[in-house]
């Protein structure tokens, strides 16, 4: 963990923004005290892959029969 005030991290910020996408942790402070922590971004979506669910999914031979409970309305 690196710790660094805020004046420096002015002039710094892409030298920490490195370090922080290095996987260290960045913590900038301002009169003593912890202001913000510094982490990048993780992508959350993820490309999408064919056949994952394969097997785990079954679908009824019935499936678009009509409902018993809905026969007067049909």
């Amino acid at each position: 963990m690196q710790s660094i005030t805020i004046s420096e991290a002015k002039q710094k910020l892409s030298e920490l923004i490195d370090a922080a996408l290095d996987g260290e942790e960045i913590i900038i402070t301002k009169d003593n005290g912890l202001l913000v922590k510094l982490t990048p971004v993780v992508s959350v979506k993820q490309n999408r892959k064919p056949g994952t669910a394969e097997g785990l999914v079954t679908i009824a031979d019935d499936f678009d029969e009509p409902l018993e409970d809905f026969k007067d309305y049909m």
